[in-house]
């Protein structure tokens, strides 16, 4: 294929010599890292091998030299003295923290072994393959899983409840995932004659300056700002940008769908929405518009906390400006009915004509897909058929590659569709963070003969389930590739030091195991030969891209006036009627309804008014913090000290009422569904005005690293998932994370002594271990 990229130019080439350092450009994606994968320049001090200093590199158009303090933090955790050194083999029971050191070799032998053993006596299928947040890794460990002949492939995530619910919401609409146009597509950015910027960035369920979703660096929406765009955040905290919005809608959460209809009804009441866009792209609008009906901005406020003036004012702010995009986040993926959710907001965007538009929604040119895998086509379609999950929920037959976490578990319970033996861990800590309920999760992994883990740390999960333990490099120590998460170039993943240790990159790790599992799947001597693989689909060998990245591809707007978003080169989109569907002929191919629908949150303070009494406040879950990536970086003391426990945000009403102080242990106490079970975990209080009265919000994927192994460091004590049980909406995608009952419960004088006890001990170890 031709080379038709837009290059950035550099100064010096992508290694180079200051002083005493070997400076390496590169990119950071994992591990550690987040879903963005900035530019970076990594310092290798030259007598000592060891990395000193990770700086933003200002030449990358992506972040411009902007880094955040997790990646300024890189060189603590390459140089953290409680790495995994080797790999390892359990010496004991599971549980406790007994290992043997082995090679390498013996290790992928051992687990080669095992693997097939189970494949012949019980099937592929008996091996399940887990992921954590995808990013770089995800394309490696789902070929691992099809080239051995498993389907049973996924993140150990509630309803695929991140990032899932909003592609398959889009998709079922318009055939696509969509992003916000910053500009991102284009190599000169904000200066390049065809971006427009937006005239309204609606900023929904996200706080995008901590935590960035969909390859948008939180940045852009300040940089639009300041270019004159207008802002509306619909959030229950008070996030900074809510501080700076034209509007702000101080949501109830798990009302989003309300909301989103609400906003619809007004601008198609008020005459707002763009009449010659939807009568051309759109399908399906007067169902819609009769459906929006009841949901008035007066009847809706109620439902949910805001006042209608204010939604009204939403509505219309964002109908009028030229140009609007939606920068939306997990919040709106983490509830029972997230696809239909999704739907109602991606409504806004149809009514308005932001599709594919300069300063609107834009499809991202595409170098790899992560969320698809990569390798499907080694599956056999008798291996597909056996995927968990379709049974039970439809959409995943063809729509979801992965396989329902919810159903591998009730497998591993019931051995029923048949059994699971074995589970591949990697890049995910599911005890402390995806796993909901914890407690049955662990139980139903126990039950297995086999279980690996690939990290770089010991954690809860490690230490209760793994027999094989490999340990893996972190990003300055490897070469990779960075591609998918809405914002594709050509970007490389650079290794600017050999590691300390005996471990191996995600990747090399993959590629070695697989080629003992199934070697013609895995022709590849090096990974950077398997990584050409990939970016030879856009002309180039991974060395090519390492010296020109990043790199551009060619970008076009309004794609579905030509043709370029249907298979068949006609115009529309790639929906079975060629335009944006209000009513969804795909959800009606899985026996799902077409229509987006509001339903309340159960348990909620509608749905269960007898358990709202007893539990008087709205959880939402999943804080993000500038220290911490999902569960990582509790090791690291520089970004432990940051936020060295897990909060409670708490509003001074609350507080009051309850009788509880600023920094004051406590039980955040809840019930686990409709169970009747009542489940808690331990937070230090923060006081703050920033939250709505009636809601709490805490933070997620908490352990401590300095707590005991045989007591799992403190993960059943802290990890607010308890609260939650398995169980996902109608299509199985989406799970309620954000809209829980709760209450605070004040400790005991013994509990207190215990809590504070544990506190001193990782004060006394420097906020770390």
């Amino acid at each position: 294929m031709a080379k038709d990229m837009v290059l950035v130019p550099h100064d010096k080439p992508y290694r180079y010599e200051e002083g005493n350092y070997t400076v390496t450009r590169g990119c950071a994606w994992s591990a550690p890292g987040c879903h963005l994968g900035c530019g970076v320049l990594m310092y290798v001090n030259k007598e000592t091998g060891k990395i000193e200093k990770v700086e933003g590199d200002p030449e990358n158009p992506y972040n411009g030299g902007r880094l955040c303090a997790r990646c300024l933090a890189t060189p603590n955790a390459v140089n953290s003295p409680h790495r995994i050194q080797y790999p390892m083999v359990r010496d004991g029971e599971r549980g406790e923290d007994k290992w043997r050191r082995v090679g390498w070799d013996e290790a992928l032998d051992i687990i080669a072994e095992r693997f097939n053993s189970i494949k012949a006596e019980y099937g592929a299928e008996a091996v399940t393959f887990w992921e954590g947040t995808g990013r770089d890794i995800s394309a490696w460990i789902s070929r691992l899983a099809w080239s051995f002949g498993s389907p049973n492939f996924g993140p150990s995530l509630n309803g695929l409840a991140c990032y899932g619910p909003r592609v398959y919401g889009c998709a079922v609409i318009s055939g696509s995932f969509w992003v916000g146009d910053y500009s991102q597509q284009f190599a000169d950015r904000y200066d390049n004659p065809e971006w427009k910027c937006p005239g309204c960035i609606l900023v929904w369920g996200n706080n995008p300056i901590v935590a960035n979703s969909d390859g948008a660096l939180g940045h852009w929406v300040i940089d639009c700002l300041q270019r004159g765009s207008k802002l509306i955040v619909v959030d229950p905290r008070v996030t900074w940008l809510a501080t700076r919005a034209d509007v702000y809608l101080q949501v109830r959460p798990g009302t989003d769908a309300a909301l989103a209809m609400a906003m619809a009804n007004a601008m198609i009441e008020e005459g707002l929405f763009d009449e010659e866009f939807v009568e051309d792209w759109t399908y399906g609008f007067e169902a819609y518009a009769e459906h929006v009906k009841r949901y008035t901005p007066e009847a809706i406020a109620p439902v949910c906390w805001v006042e209608a003036e204010d939604i009204r004012r939403a509505a219309r702010m964002f109908a009028e400006a030229d140009g609007g995009l939606l920068q939306w986040g997990v919040a709106l993926d983490q509830k029972e009915e997230a696809i239909s959710t999704c739907q109602t907001i991606s409504s806004l965007l149809m009514l308005t004509g932001n599709f594919d538009n300069p300063g609107g929604m834009i499809k991202p040119p595409e170098v790899l897909m992560y969320l698809n895998g990569w390798g499907e086509e080694l599956l056999s379609p008798q291996q597909a058929a056996k995927k968990l999950g379709p049974n039970k929920y439809p959409f995943y037959s063809t729509a979801v590659i992965v396989a329902s976490a919810e159903c591998m578990i009730e497998a591993m319970e019931t051995s029923e569709p048949y059994p699971i033996k074995a589970a591949w861990i990697q890049t995910t800590n599911l005890l402390s963070c995806m796993g909901v309920d914890p407690e049955r999760t662990l139980k139903a992994f126990q039950s297995l003969d086999f279980i690996v883990m690939v990290d770089p740390f010991k954690n809860p999960t490690m230490m209760a389930l793994a027999d094989v333990v490999l340990p893996t490099t972190m990003y300055p120590e490897r070469n990779g590739i960075r591609c998918g998460d809405g914002c594709q170039r050509l970007e490389t993943i650079n290794q600017a030091l050999e590691p300390m240790l005996d471990v191996k990159s995600d990747m090399q790790i993959n590629l070695e195991l697989g080629r003992r599992l199934n070697p013609e799947a895995w022709p590849w001597d090096t990974v950077e030969e398997m990584f050409g693989a990939i970016y030879g689909t856009v002309g180039y060998s991974y060395e090519e891209a390492r010296e020109a990245a990043p790199g551009y591809m060619p970008f076009e707007y309004y794609k579905y006036k030509t043709g370029k978003l249907r298979p068949d080169g006609q115009p529309g989109f790639n929906t079975p009627t060629g335009r944006l569907e209000f009513w969804s002929n795909t959800m009606v191919g899985f026996g799902l309804d077409p229509m987006p629908y509001y339903t309340e949150p159960s348990p909620g303070p509608v749905t269960t008014p007898d358990l709202y009494e007893e539990f008087p406040l709205v959880l939402t879950t999943g804080a993000r913090r500038w220290n911490t990536f999902h569960a990582e970086n509790r090791e690291n003391p520089t970004l432990r000290r940051l936020h060295p426990e897990p909060t409670v945000q708490v509003h001074p009403s609350v507080a009051e009422q309850i009788g509880i102080s600023e920094g004051e242990w406590v039980w955040i106490a809840g019930p686990k569904g409709l169970t009747g079970e009542v489940a808690r975990c331990r937070r230090v209080v923060e006081i703050t005005e920033a939250i709505s009265p009636g809601v709490v919000s805490t933070d997620h994927g908490w352990w401590h690293p300095e707590g005991k192994p045989e007591e799992l460091y403190d993960v059943m004590e802290l990890n607010v998932n308890k609260l939650m049980p398995w169980g996902c909406g109608k299509s199985g995608i989406g799970a309620n994370y954000k809209c829980l009952l709760c209450r605070i419960e004040k400790m005991t004088e013994e509990e207190l002594a215990a809590a504070k006890a544990k506190e001193l001990l990782r004060k006394n170890l420097g906020n770390g271990r």
